[in-house]
């Protein structure tokens, strides 16, 4: 389902949640690679539980992460009504070298397989 009606209130919702360098670099690695956990983006980021969990629930209650549980683990994604504009944000912030250094941790990460959804698919719970 896309956004039909991009009204103030939800856009200033959105640009808010942007407005902290920690939720863009969160919010990056979910359109660059669709759904993360916590421990993932902890690993990443190098970020404290506390402050990735933080950071996640303000996506959350922004209304642009959505989060689904499969056994232990939580995998957070962006909103499909979101992702138009999340995707024209990223399209001027692809040279940044902060973003392009936590994508290249991820590919780095996810050769050695020390991500929760190489351990889900492992287990065969994803498809």
């Amino acid at each position: 389902m896309k956004l039909k009606n991009f009204s103030l209130p939800f856009g200033g919702q959105i640009f808010k949640a942007l407005s902290d360098e920690a939720r863009i670099r969160i919010m990056h690695l979910l359109y660059r690679n669709k759904e993360l956990t916590i421990s993932d983006l902890e690993h990443i980021l190098d970020f404290t539980q506390t402050k990735t969990s933080r950071h996640i629930t303000y996506l959350k209650n922004s209304n642009i992460v959505n989060a689904r549980k499969v056994d232990q683990w939580v995998f957070y994604g962006i909103r499909e009504e979101v992702e138009d504009i999340i995707s024209q944000i990223f399209t001027f912030l692809n040279k940044d070298s902060v973003l392009q250094k936590d994508q290249e941790l991820y590919e780095i990460l996810k050769s050695n397989r020390e991500l929760a959804e190489n351990r889900v698919q492992n287990r065969g719970w994803i498809s």
